[in-house]
């Protein structure tokens, strides 16, 4: 649907099917036409008025403010921070076992072939795990701020934010 008005009399609106083009603006054209003989037409067009002399009216975007978009960012930063834990979480045993192996390249025991290729195999685990674990205390930080946004956009001008149910005041 595309909507058209005229210079002369912007209230009044013309909807036609489809996009914006000729044929739609001849649509507008006959409506336009249709509105003069029977006399709702507030406006005078007696100079003459053609089809590109319609005004395509677009719906208004909807503006977002600052604070919208920090509140939308403020949720992603904590939805990537609960990601982050959960993929911590879920491989930080295996790491760990891993870890614990390494400590056995240090000494002078023998280590069979196998168990070592286990080990570099572990090693990918004990990567992804320390790599996330950074990854996730550095979301943290990020998240700290996140929440404080949150908490400033879910508190309303006469109370002040709680935690726990109980008011910061009243600690």
């Amino acid at each position: 649907m595309v909507q058209y008005t005229l210079a002369q009399s912007p209230e009044v609106i013309l909807t036609v099917p489809g996009k914006d083009s000729s044929k739609a603006r001849d649509k507008a054209m006959d409506q336009l036409l249709e509105l003069m003989e029977s006399g709702e037409l507030p406006t005078d067009l007696s100079d003459g008025f053609s089809p590109q002399q319609f005004i395509e009216v677009k719906e208004p975007k909807p503006v977002t403010t600052d604070d919208e978009d920090a509140v939308t960012q403020a949720v992603q930063v904590l939805s990537n921070l609960a990601n982050l834990k959960l993929k911590v979480q879920s491989s930080r045993a295996e790491a760990m076992k891993v870890r614990a192996q390494v400590d056995t390249l240090f000494t002078d025991e023998a280590v069979d072939e196998a168990e070592l290729e286990r080990m570099k195999e572990g090693f990918k685990v004990l990567k992804a795990f320390a790599q996330s674990n950074l990854r996730y205390r550095e979301a943290r930080t990020q998240a700290e701020e996140a929440r404080a946004v949150l908490d400033k956009a879910l508190s309303s001008a006469d109370s002040s934010p709680t935690t726990n149910g109980t008011s910061k005041a009243s600690k």
